[in-house]
Parts: structure tokens; sequence; C-alpha cells
């Protein structure tokens, strides 16, 4: 910078100013003269008054007495000679600040001139004495102090005085400061005093008049021999932050984190500097140092002048430089600057860092490090504005023990110097500024001097310094890499035989670890898209193969600063980082399977350590799956091994390293004991075993369809190769030493394996060290639940162990001490029943097990009841002999809840209707609609209660429609505490053939008489036998004679009136017969008068009171009033004709019966800051990435918020049965279908993506801007032609999804409206329909960021009141008291997809003990296949959580439950017992229908 300048040291050392004529003279002429010239000036300063004169009055006299002070000043310190002619001069130099009387008038006239001679004289002071005392260093100090006050209170002193006055300041630093150190010298204690009077004098000079460069080219070179004082490095460095402080300001403006330093410190750099000042000085002073790494070799420092007088001793042999124990101090000191430069690029990236100034760690003060592990989980409140602090400078302590020590008490004010930046514990790493410099302008400020310091005595391999690659790598960076320090490690070190490297083994590592991890926070502050040069990566993954090396040269400081700043490296895009991953792998075998980390604790706290590794685990996680049988070119790694034959130069397939990774994690697992490390191992946990799970799903798929660029072919079980591959690495660390290493291997290669080995190990350690922490318990609960629904197919005794071990948990809870119960107690009892639920719906089958059943139901019992019936000591104890005495209402809430979903869930999930709505999607309006008869109305029907818990609705007339109407019919309505249901009941009298063919009973009839059966024979009738013809006469029998032998004509007349008469009558009799004869043909038979029948079936029935008599509930106990009890008897009459029933009845129909979430869905654009910006991407498929509609496809499937019965993200249109309109034409839903609408379609107008469990459901609403949809209809629809992601929407058709089963493979149709925003949905709420409130309002946003740095300007106050669910506004609803959550409080998921096709995870938002949600943890990177399931379940747990934080929140079960004691204390009939019979015999709605 200044090589065409000439240097000024000639000029200083040529200069006689400081000389006197007494010099010419004997010392005791001198002495003499001085002595009595100087004491009556010193003596009249002494005893002088106001207004008393100099006795110096010409110039002459002021001259001849100058020369005496000058000789004066040079004498011994054993009179007050000294003293007087210090007091005299520093009186004088006034001159310039304001004249006094005391001054003589000649100085007066002419101050610059004659104080320009006084400075130089001034010099003889600070020349060593053989003797020197306190009394030199007071002298010094207050010729120090006048000159301070000099440059700051002047105002007339001319360009040459201030020259004069730099130089000087110069000449006394080098006078004091070049010479190596002696112990308690006059240099040791001025050193801070006289290079901070110089710096501070130089700015004033810069300010008020800029030094010409040969200043600057001495300053430097001057500097450059002093730099073995730590003072000189802790004194630039207070500069150099306070002039980046200010820099800062004006370069990036005021929206850049400030960089705070110390008010003491920002007061070095005057006021009235302008900013190109301070840009100008700020150059200048940062390479005032000249190259910070040659601290780390003594061979340089020691090379200057005054060392090298030294260096020969009065024989004349040299001497070792190692005896001098100033260059001990060098680590420390190199440390220091290290550690200066390191917090100037945290304040160019804007991370807050707090800076702590210590001594790095020597043999000694490593032994007073207090070995305490406590943590602070203080949550991150000062997190937001990201300053960056510098604390004031603590001298003489050790550098990563007092950091480590107030790390641990006192978090806010100082970290350890290896650790990340402001990674207190549970706080979140704070993100740099979005407006930070990029990373090769960073690089080309301190690139060249961070890089040799990370490599300082690295024992390289041969080839790499002088290997021509790195000579091009330098080239092409167009930087000239300072490489003096790694070579001279290298090359002087051990050709100077003045220098034994043995007698600094390791103490420059601190330097160099702080250097790796400024360099590793460099590289993880790229942004999105940004380019680094290949000269700078390359580098760089030399830096971390050097030192994630795990050889027998580890170096344990700088392996653990880069792990400790390296957590989002593999989340950052960097081109070629998958190179180190096998060397990040070795270094995480060696680190988080240790349980003690006993080498890494002197140095940082093991639990951060830890943490950091973890959070590189998990970014390395989903890579083995991702990348498949790709292999990882392995660079350099067999270099450093003697062995040529070391498996390091062959390269590995990512495939072959996922065993290690997983051993990893086990590992971890079993050695980890921090809550929340473990909770980030346990989402790990879940990641892989569903990514694995999901992998061999579709791996199965993909070959059986077949394809050669199938990276997932090897993934096929049958491939043994892969144990072989992962054996020929590393040896993993197996921490479980009862189980052989290859078992393991086996075990781990399946998602099977994996879930048997996770639930094994979660379940073993839930019982035993876990259980008493609440987090880690409800993480781990989280977990199980996670793995329940993992699609696997395990051995059913392993699910039964993760049954009997929640089980388990929930009895040791329970049976804990009543001082230990509390609220946070019963959570976790409440999380672990919710997790048994969650096991036993997505395993039903478990209960088909005798054993298990009965274990479930105890517990239970135990729940409900607060002890088990049956232990193995006492006897039986039956329920109702029992005092139920619960551990509290919630844990019996909880109990009441499982018990529900055991009897009414299991099996019967989803029911026919949907996964929408658990209950029946029926009630009376419904019932009313679809009957037949038109004389039903809301009247028709009876409502009783039973056991003051279920509401029966019972409709007694026949529906009309499938139903038998002769047989007795009730419809009933059962709204009970877990929802609404509608039993159908027919009274069934005969068999089921019988009831098939429809035919009512009658009894057999008589067979109808046949008369054409037979012959018929037409035979006269005789009045006698034929045999009496036969019989002969005798005489008697001829004594009466025959008619004709006495007839005569009067006979014969009447013979023949009479023989008429009687034809007339055979006639008549016979018409008479013939007639008869019709009339009984044409009678039917039986005679219906004379015949015996059968009574008629009755055809009206009470079909109320014959199901309540034929249930059993009618009688007369249950009518009466429980004695000593306030509850109503068994069975209770509602009066439906008291105004508000109906109301009231729509209002329980209204309470869910499942717990129901909201997730708010967004896209961010790169640079998009605005609300408005982000709800407008959503209104085109075309301006989103492809992936992101796919992720919104997998985390639900879409309804139709008109015809949906569950929740639709907002009160007012959720859980309705009876809006269905069936109007809809399906011309315009083509329209809307054709017409790309973006995933906007799913604003919560119309459509919503939906997703139900048996347990839960959950709304996920995309918000769009407030405008009219039609607006877009009518522009032009060509646009559709051109390339559009749209079809991904309407291709639900064409695709199948990730991970949904319950996925529709049609889309619902969608009628063009207007758009209204969210928040003016509350307007639309039907009239008369009264929001019932639902408790805490549990939503969460989604947030997919095409640029990671956008997260810091997400716009969440804007969004939060454009995404409203009506929870919050509701009545008689403890969080209506606020208007809306705070925004802080807000849980908020950024996605952010990387290049590589895998995502980057960022939580934000979460607060309070219950904070840490799992499977997704901040800096995780998931899968293409994982994420919707991940983000899904994430998100349920969320919402679990801040449900069990609440305390407000009731389960659905128990609101449904206090509104129907509710409505049966407003609208019970109290009749008296006959009433009541007679009421059950009379028609329904009597007086409702006539009043």
């Amino acid at each position: 910078m200044y090589s065409e300048w000439r240097s000024l040291h000639l000029v200083i050392q040529n200069d006689q100013g400081n000389t006197s004529v007494l010099h010419s003279y004997p010392e005791n002429v001198g002495r003499e003269v001085a002595n009595a010239v100087v004491r009556p000036l010193g003596q009249a300063l002494i005893t002088s008054s106001v207004g008393s004169e100099s006795i110096l009055k010409t110039d002459k006299e002021v001259k001849w007495t100058m020369e005496v002070v000058c000789y004066g000043l040079t004498l011994p310190l054993d009179g007050d000679t000294v003293k007087y002619c210090v007091d005299v001069y520093t009186d004088w130099i006034m001159a310039l600040v304001l004249p006094k009387d005391s001054i003589p008038l000649p100085v007066i006239k002419e101050p610059n001139l004659y104080v320009q001679s006084i400075l130089k004289h001034l010099q003889n002071l600070f020349v060593p004495r053989p003797d020197p005392g306190s009394s030199q260093i007071r002298l010094c100090l207050q010729v120090l102090k006048a000159v301070q006050k000099l440059a700051h209170e002047s105002t007339i002193m001319a360009r040459e005085t201030w020259e004069v006055l730099l130089l000087f300041l110069l000449q006394i630093n080098d006078t004091l400061l070049a010479a190596p150190t002696v112990q308690g010298g006059i240099a040791e204690n001025l050193a801070e005093k006289l290079i901070g009077v110089l710096f501070e004098v130089w700015l004033l000079a810069c300010t008020r008049c800029f030094p010409t460069p040969p200043y600057w080219k001495t300053a430097k070179e001057m500097v450059a021999n002093w730099r073995h004082h730590p003072a000189v490095v802790e004194q630039w460095s207070k500069v150099i932050c306070a002039l980046t402080s200010r820099l800062l300001r004006f370069t990036y403006g005021p929206s850049f984190p400030p960089f705070k330093i110390p008010d003491e410190d920002a007061g070095l750099i005057p006021l009235e500097m302008d900013n190109e000042c301070v840009a100008q000085t700020w150059f200048r002073f940062l390479h005032m140092l000249s190259n910070p790494v040659d601290l780390s070799n003594p061979a340089i420092i020691s090379s200057t002048p005054k060392f090298q007088e030294q260096f020969l001793n009065v024989s004349g042999m040299t001497q070792e430089l190692n005896h001098y124990p100033c260059l001990k101090h060098l680590p420390q000191i190199f440390f220091r600057a290290m550690r200066g430069i390191s917090c100037l690029v945290d304040a160019f990236l804007g991370i807050s860092r707090p800076r702590s100034d210590s001594a790095p760690p020597t043999p000694v003060n490593r032994l007073s490090m207090p070995q305490s592990t406590a943590t602070n989980t203080t949550p991150p409140h000062n997190r937001r504005h990201r300053a960056v602090t510098v604390n004031k400078v603590t001298m003489k302590t050790s550098t990563v023990t007092a950091a480590h020590a107030s790390k641990v008490q006192h978090p806010p004010s100082s970290t350890s110097p290896l650790s990340s930046p402001n990674q207190t514990s549970s706080e979140p790493r704070p993100l740099p500024a979005p407006r930070r410099p990029k990373v090769n302008s960073i690089l080309n400020l301190f690139g060249s001097w961070l890089f040799d310091a990370a490599f300082v005595h690295c024992k390289l391999h041969n080839g790499i310094n002088r290997d021509s690659s790195m000579t091009a790598i330098a080239t092409q960076a167009s930087v000239e890499f300072r490489r003096k320090g790694s070579q001279m490690s290298t090359d002087t070190m051990a050709s100077n035989p003045m220098f034994d490297a043995s007698e600094f083994p390791d103490n420059y590592e601190a330097g160099r670890a702080e250097a790796c991890g400024t360099l590793c926070r460099i590289f993880c502050s790229k942004k999105t898209g940004e380019e680094i040069l290949p000269a700078y990566l390359s580098r760089f993954y030399m830096l971390l193969i050097q030192g994630l090396q795990i050889a027998d040269f580890v170096c344990h400081p700088v392996l653990a600063s880069v792990i400790l700043n390296s957590p989002p490296l593999f989340c950052c895009d960097l081109k070629g980082i998958d190179v180190v991953v096998p060397y990040f792998i070795s270094a995480l075998e060696t680190i988080l399977p240790d349980r003690e980390l006993s080498k890494f604790k002197i140095y940082v706290n093991p639990t951060e350590l830890r943490r950091a590794s973890i959070n590189i685990l998990l970014s390395l996680l989903p890579l083995p799956h991702h990348f498949g049988t790709i292999k990882s070119e392995v660079v350099l790694e067999g270099k450093f091994s003697n062995d040529e034959s070391s498996a390091y130069d062959k390269p590995v397939t990512f495939l072959s390293l996922k065993l290690r990774l997983v051993n990893i994690l086990i590992g971890a697992l079993q050695t980890e004991t921090d809550p929340n490390n473990t909770q980030m191992i346990l989402g790990a946990m879940l990641n892989i075993v569903q990514d694995s799970a999901l992998l061999e799903a579709i791996g199965c798929q993909m070959e059986t369809n077949g394809g050669e660029n199938n990276l997932f072919k090897s993934h096929s079980r049958t491939n043994s190769g892969i144990s072989t591959a992962s054996g020929g690495s590393t040896e993993p660390t197996t921490p479980d030493s009862e189980r052989p290493a290859q078992a393991l291997l086996r075990d781990y290669d399946t998602a099977a394996g994996l879930l048997i080995r996770s639930i094994h190990l979660v379940t073993q350690r839930l019982n035993s060290q876990w259980r008493q922490d609440m987090s880690i318990s409800l993480a781990a609960l989280e977990l199980l639940s996670g793995l329940a629904k993992v699609k696997v197919v395990v051995d059913p005794a392993d699910r039964k162990r993760a049954i009997s071990s929640v089980c388990s948990y929930i009895v040791y809870q329970c049976s804990r001490p009543a001082p230990l119960h509390s609220r946070d107690l019963h959570s976790m009892i409440v999380a672990a029943f919710q997790c048994l639920c969650v096991w036993l719906t997505e395993h039903p089958d478990m209960l088909d097990e005798k054993d298990c059943l009965k274990e479930v139901l105890e517990i239970v019992e135990l729940g409900i009841s607060g002890s088990k019936s049956k232990n193995s000591e006492q006897e039986v104890k039956y329920k109702g002999d029992k005092e139920p005495n619960p551990a509290s209402m919630r844990v019996k809430d909880a109990a009441e809840a499982t018990l529900t979903c055991i009897m009414q869930l299991l099996g019967a999930f989803p029911s026919p209707s949907g996964p929408a709505s658990p209950c029946s999607l029926v009630n009376e309006t419904t019932l009313i609609k679809y009957s037949r008869l038109p004389t039903i109305n809301k009247h028709s029907f009876r409502y009783f209660v039973l056991d003051n818990s279920v509401i029966l609705a019972m409709l007694e007339q026949p529906l009309g429609n499938e139903q038998n109407d002769s047989f007795p019919s009730v419809t009933v309505l059962i709204r009970g505490t877990s929802g609404r249901f509608a039993w159908a009941q027919q009274l069934c009298l005969l068999p089921r053939g019988a009831k098939a063919n429809q035919k009512t009973f009658v009894p057999e009839p008589r067979p109808a008489p046949k008369n054409d059966v037979g012959l018929k024979h037409t035979v006269k009738q005789r009045p006698f036998p034929e045999e009496v013809d036969k019989i002969p006469f005798v005489k008697a029998d001829l004594s009466i004679p025959d008619l004709h032998e006495i007839v005569n004509q009067e006979l014969e007349e009447r013979h023949e009136k009479l023989r008429n008469g009687m034809a007339q009558q055979i006639v008549f009799e016979t018409s008479i017969d013939q007639r008869s004869e019709e009339e009984w043909r044409k009678k039917s038979f039986p005679d219906p008068v004379t015949e015996c029948k059968p009574p008629p079936a009755a055809q009206e029935f009470q079909t109320a009171r014959l199901f309540l008599s034929h249930f059993g509930f009618l009688s007369l106990e249950a009518l009466k009033e429980p004695t000593n009890s306030r509850l109503p008897p068994h069975l209770v009459a509602l009066d439906s004709a008291l105004p508000g029933f109906f109301d009231d009845l729509g209002y329980l129909d209204l309470l869910p019966c499942r717990p129901f979430d909201t997730v708010f869905i967004f896209y961010m654009k790169a640079g998009q800051k605005t609300s408005q910006e982000i709800l407008k991407n959503m209104e085109s498929s075309r301006i989103v990435q492809p992936h992101f509609l796919e992720f919104l496809l997998s985390l639900g499937w879409p309804v139709d918020v008109g015809k949906h019965p569950g929740w639709t993200g907002h009160v007012s249109t959720s859980w309705s049965i009876n809006c269905c309109s069936d109007e809809e034409g399906p011309e315009q839903d083509d329209l809307i279908i054709s017409e790309d609408v973006g995933a906007s379609i799913f604003n919560g107008q119309k459509k919503v993506l939906y997703y139900a469990d048996a347990l839960t459901e959950i709304a996920f609403v995309v918000p769009s801007p407030v405008e009219s949809l039609t607006d877009s209809l009518e522009s032009s629809v060509s646009d559709q032609e051109s390339d559009s992601n749209m079809d991904l929407l309407p291709g639900i058709l064409k695709q199948q999804p990730l991970t949904l089963e319950l996925f529709p493979n049609h889309t619902d149709n969608l009628n063009p409206s207007h758009r209204l925003s969210p928040t003016s949905r509350s307007k639309r709420t039907p009239q008369g329909r009264t929001i019932p409130p639902m408790g805490p309002e549990t939503k969460v946003y989604v947030v997919w960021v095409e640029r990671y740095d956008d997260i810091e300007n997400f716009p969440l106050p804007d969004l939060v009141s454009e995404t409203s669910t009506g929870v919050e506004t509701t009545a008689n609803s403890s969080t209506s008291l606020r208007s809306t959550i705070p925004e802080k409080e807000v849980p908020v998921i950024f996605i952010h997809p990387l290049n590589t096709g895998l995502f980057r995870i960022k939580l934000q938002g979460a607060t309070g003990k219950f904070n840490m949600v799992i499977p997704l943890v901040d800096g995780m990177i998931v899968s293409r296949r994982a994420l919707g399931f991940l983000v899904r379940q994430t998100v349920i747990n969320i919402c679990r959580r801040k449900r069990l934080e609440s305390d407000s929140y009731n389960p659905p079960h128990v609101r449904r439950k206090q509104k129907i004691a509710d409505i049966v204390n407003k609208y019970r009939n109290r009749q008296l017992e006959p009433e009541f019979y007679t009421s059950l015999f009379q028609e329904v709605g009597l007086k409702n229908c006539n009043p």
C-alpha cells in the first residue's frame, strides 16, 4: 500500500532534537546546572498564584532554559529535578490549548515552534533507566496525559506540530516496546497506555490533519516491532472495532444490525470525523498490524533489530530464542489478533456475537476451569435486534476458561471463544444480516490472513504447499494469498536452529481454531444463489479436511471450532461440499457417542459441541437416501495416512454411509443428557425412519416397473454389499456393547429394523432416564406417535412393546408422591394417553390380543378412578365400590377420551361418510328433508336425556322409505360426549326371511269347497226300495182299489185340477232351488258373518315408549331424583317447545368432536417484503416452483367448503351438514378448472386442503389477496397454453400422491364467486348461528421461501391480520381478551428448497417450556418424500403442545358434556312420574299443535 513512499525511520534515528548543549560537558556539570536552574522554575509552578508571571521574558532566556531542561530529563530519578522538568514542560505545552501567566511570553507567541522542541526533548524521559522505579512510570504517565489533552483540546496546532507529535509518540513507543520485554519492567507497565495514547492521538490527527503516507508507512513498520506486547494487539483490536462500528453505520445504513461496542471504545473515534475519513482510516488501521499470522511464528517476531541486538551476549554466543519470556505470550497474542479479526468478520456479516477478550488456555489456567456443564434455557428475548456486542477488555484471564465460566453463569455477557455466535444453550442461532456483503468480498479482505492462520503449524502433505494447483488457485482468485505464515511453520522454523518447535506443541491451537471457526461462519453465511470463487472453496475444503482429522495428530480445539461453527454448512448449497461428508462423519463418530468428551471439555462447553454436532448430523441424514449409489469423490484423505492401501482413497457411495450415520444417531441418543439435544435427536430419528419407509415403498414400485436410471436399485434389500462398503471405512462407534456390530448393521438396513430399534431405544429410555424430564418425555411420546404412523410391517410384539411402555409410563407418573404432582406432570400423563390413542387407532388389531386389551383398559381405569381394581397384592375391588380419586381432572378427561377412542373409533374410522366427520351427517332437519311423510316437523321428535350425558331425539313416525311401515320403527339421534349418531331401528318380530318378503302375519284360512270333484249320476229317487216291487200281492193288497177304477167324471176333473196344481208347485220349487243354488254359488267362502277370525295387527305404535321400556330405561327408580346428589334422574324428558331449545341443540352440534388445527401456507419469492406481494404469488401456478404445488398436495386432499362437514379453517363455514347445494352448473366448473388460478383455489372460500385422522383434523388454507376471482376469469384464456404448473392442480387426476392414503381420485367442482379476505369471513356467519368458544387458537404458518435470507423480511404482523380463523373472536372464550396471538408466539415453519432437491427447515416463534416440538427441528434437512408427512406431524404436535399448555382448554368431549348438562338444566320437563308416563301414551306435539 505504501511501497512507493519512503519511511521516516531514518529521519527519527538521525534526529538530534533531544540532545542538549550540556551533553557536551562532564556529567556532574550538567547535573549541577540542571538542579540549580530547574528548581526555581518548578517551585514557582507549585507556589505560583493566579496572575504571577514567568521569570523568563525573552526568547533567548527561554531557549537557554530549554537546553537545561532537555538535559535534566536525562538525569537519574533520585532527586526532584526530573520531576520539575516534566512539570515545566507539561505546563508550557498547554500554550497550544489555553495560554497561562506561568507560561513564558515567547512560548505563548510561538506555541507551535516551542511545543515541537519540547516534544523532542521529552523523548529523554522515556529512555529506560538502569534502576527503573515507579517515579519514572508516574512521570511518563503525566507526560502522556498532557499530550492527550494537547491533542484533544488544542485548536491552533499546525500540521508540523501534529507530525512532530506523531513522531514523538512513535519514537517513545519504539524506545520502550521494541526490545524484548523484561518481566516487571517499565515497558510492560506502560505498554497499554503508550499504545493507547498513540492510537488515540493518531485518530485525532486523522480527523484534523490527516497523516501523509510516509507517516502511515513508518507507523506500520514500527508497530510490527512491538507485536510481542499483548497491549498492542488489544488496542489495535479496540480501535479497529470502533472504526468498523462507524464504518458499518454509513456503509450499510440503519437497517443493518449495529455493531455495538463499549462507549469507552466508541469514544476513541472523534465524532467530527467524516465518513470518507473513517473509511480511509479504517483501511489503514486494519493493516497497521501488518500480517497478524506472523504472530504465530516466533522466528519472525524475533527478527526485529532490537531482538537481534540482544541475541548476542557478552561472550558473543547466541542465546536461545525461547529463553525470552515475552515469546511465550505469542500464542495468546495470536489468538487475540484472530479474535479481533473474527469480531470484524461477524460485524460485517451482521451476526450478533459478544466479544470475550481473554487469554488462550495454558496448562495452568486449564486446571482452574470450572467443570460445570449447566445450561441456560433463557428464552431468546434479545435475539431480534441482533446487535453485535464487544465486551470490555479483561486482561490476564483465561481464554476459554473464563469465557466458559462466564458463559455458564452469565450467558448474556460472553461466550466461549470457540463457541458459535450467540449459541447460548437453547437459543436459536441468529441469521446473518440480509444486506451483508458477499462471501468473496469478505474473503478478499480477510481471507489471506484467515486461511494462513487456519493452517498454522499444520503437518500438511509434502506436495500440497508446493503443488502447482495451489498456485493456480491463487492466480484464479486474483488474490495474493499470504503464504508466509504457513510456509514459515514448515520451512523457516525447521531450518532456524534458534527455534525449537517442540517448545510450542499446541499453544497456537486457540488462534488457529478461531480462524477456522471464522472461516466456517463466513462460508455458512453464503446467500442463496451466491457464487463463491473456486479458489476459496477449494482452500476451505482443504481446511475442513485438515481440521476434521481424527488421526494421531488430531487438534481438539480446531475440531471443536469447526464443528461449532458449521451447523448450517450443508444447508447453504456450497458447490462440492459433499466432498467433505465422510470427514464430518468420522469427526461426529468421535464426538457424539462419547459420553464424557473429556478431551474437549477444556476448550468448549460439551453440550454446545454436541448440539452443533447433532445439527450437522441432521443435515447429513437425508443424503444417503437422496444421492443413493452416487459415489463421493474422497480427496486427499489417504495422503494423511501412512497406509497407502487405506480405504480412504476409495470412493464410497452415499448409500453406504447410511449405516454409519444411523449408528452415530443411535450412539448419540444413548449418551445424550441435555434435554434440547435429546429432542433434536428424536426428531431426526422419525425423519430417517419415515424416509426409509417411503423410499422402500417407492423403491418396490420402481423395481417392479423397471428402469435403468433408478438410483434406488441398490436399496433393494438383497444387496449385501452395503455392509461391506461401510465396513471398509472407519469403524463406526457402536455404544451397543451387548450386541455385535454386524447384527446392528443388519438391523438398521431396513425401515422395519430401524423402526424396531427406535421403538426399543425410546421405550427403554422413556421409562428410565427420561421419565422425570417433561420436555424429553413429550418429545419421546411425539416420536412414538409418529412411529405409529409409519407404514411398515413389524412384528406385533414390537408394537405391543410400545403400547406397554406408554402404559408403564402412565402408571409410574400417576404413582409419584402427591407433592410432585403438578400441572406439568399431569401434562405428561395427558400426552401419554394421547400417544396411546394414536397407537390404538393406527393399529386397532392390537386390542385383539387379550393381554394388550386388559393392560390398556386397566390404564384407562387408573386414569378415570385413580387406582386399578385389581392389584397383585390386594384382592379385587369392584368399580362400584371404589371412591373416584383421579390424579387430576385433566388426567381423568384424557382417560375418558381414550376409552371413547377404544369403544367408538377402533376399526370404525374412517366411516362410510368419509374421514371429514366421525359423526353421523344426519340431524333433525336432514330427517325431515328426506322423509316422505309431509306431516313430520321438528316438533315430531321426543327428547330424553340418559344419565345427564346423552340426549336422545326420537322420531316415532317411520320415514316412509326403505323401512317396513307395518313394523314398529323409531329413528334415534343420539347426541353424546363423543358426537352425534343416528340409528334407524325396527322392532323385528319375524325371522329375517319373512322380513325380507315384506309379509305381515296372516292366520292360515280353511280350504275352499270344490263342487266339481267326482262323477255325478242322474238317479231317479224312489220312496221305497226296488225289492218292494218283487213282493207278490196278497188279497189284502187288492182290497183297496186303484184310483182309476173308482174315478168318475167329477173325480177326474178334481184329479186333473190337483195334477195341474202339483205340476205348478214342482216348477215353482225347482226354480226356487235353482235360485238359491245360484245365490250360494255367488256367496264368498267362508261366510264373514259366521266365520271366526284372529284380531288384526296393530298399525299405530308409541315406539319411543317401547324403545325406552325394552332397553330398561323405563322404571320407577330411573325417574326418581337421586338422593344426596344434585344430578337429575337417570331418565329425563326435555321440553322442545321452550324457546331457544333448537338453538342450543345446534350449538351442541357445532362443538367439534376432535381437536382441529389450521395451517396457513404462504409462498415468498426472492426479495419480497410486503404481505400483498406474498399473497399475489398464489394467483398463478406459473410463478411458483412445481415442488411447492406437489408439497401442497402432499399435505391434504382438496374438499369443497360448501359441502364439507369438517373443519374448513374458519368457524363460519365449518361442521355444516345441511348446506349442500346441488344446483351448480357444470359449464362453469369447466371454465374454472381450465383457468390457472394457482394455489389460491384453496383460499378457504370454495375449496381448502384438508387432512383428518381419527384423533385430529387440519385445514390447510392458502390465503389470497382481496379481489374478485371473476376478474381473473375474464382474462384471456389463451394464457393457459403456456407452460404452466397448473396441471398439477387439476392433475390430481393424473398424479399419485406422495404420502396420503386418503387422497380422492377426482377434483370437486368449483363455482366462481367473489374472493374475500379471510378476515371478512366473520361477516358471513349464517344468521342465528352462534359460534361456541373453541379454546386456544391453534394456527401454524408454513412459509415456502425461495431465498433463505428473506426469512428476516417475512411480514408476520401484516399476515396475522390476514389469517383469521374466527376462533379468536368467539364469545366466552378466554382468548377473546386479546384480539390475536402475539406475533412472536405464532409458530412459523419456513421451508427453503436447496439446489440438491432437499429442503432446509427453519422454525420460528415457539416460546416457553413447550417450545421444542419434533419431528421438524430448526436447521434440519428433509427429503422431498418425507416433507409433507413431517410438516403435518409437526403441526399436529405444535397444536397439541399449545393445548397442553393452555389453562382454558377443555377436550371436545368435556365441552360437549358441559353443554349437555346445560341443556338439561334449561329445558328439563319437570313432570311428576304419573304425568311422565301419561305423556308417553299421548301423541307427541299435541300441545304444540293445539295450544
